[in-house]
């Protein structure tokens, strides 16, 4: 795979589980959609603020979020946006998709037996730990 379709793919996946990413977020207590994008950033998700608000609008349309004016002390009143009951039930199912597909994957790559050096992912080295504990005594 060339450098363009890795990019590509890579912004993809993240596109993928972005509504899971901002609940994760969300889920943690009010949130202003400035911090839940600079944290975003942080974590490499790489998400641009043209890309948040439709995603946040979507979700409350969804009736996964909702929001509250607060007043702020740096200009006018800010949404914070929390979770709705049927927002954390949506939250609790994509978290357990979550495990199950990171589960299936990553079995998926420790079966991937030709390539994980040339793939980046590398394995732990525990074939001279008998070797070591053998001359130790």
């Amino acid at each position: 795979m060339d450098q363009v379709n890795s990019e590509n793919t890579k912004a993809q996946m993240r596109k993928g589980i972005l509504d899971f990413i901002i609940l994760l977020v969300i889920s943690r207590g009010p949130v202003y959609a400035s911090d839940i994008l600079n944290e975003l950033k942080q974590k490499e998700m790489i998400v641009v603020e043209g890309t948040i608000y439709p995603l946040l609008s979507r979700l409350k349309t969804s009736g996964l979020l909702e929001y509250a004016w607060q007043e702020s002390k740096s200009g006018p009143p800010r949404k914070y946006y929390s979770l709705t009951a049927k927002g954390k039930e949506t939250l609790a199912q994509l978290s357990k998709t979550w495990k199950d597909l990171n589960r299936s994957i990553n079995s998926l790559i420790k079966n991937n037996h030709p390539a994980p050096a040339a793939s980046g992912i590398t394995e732990p080295d525990t074939k001279n730990e008998k070797d070591t504990d053998n001359k130790s005594e």
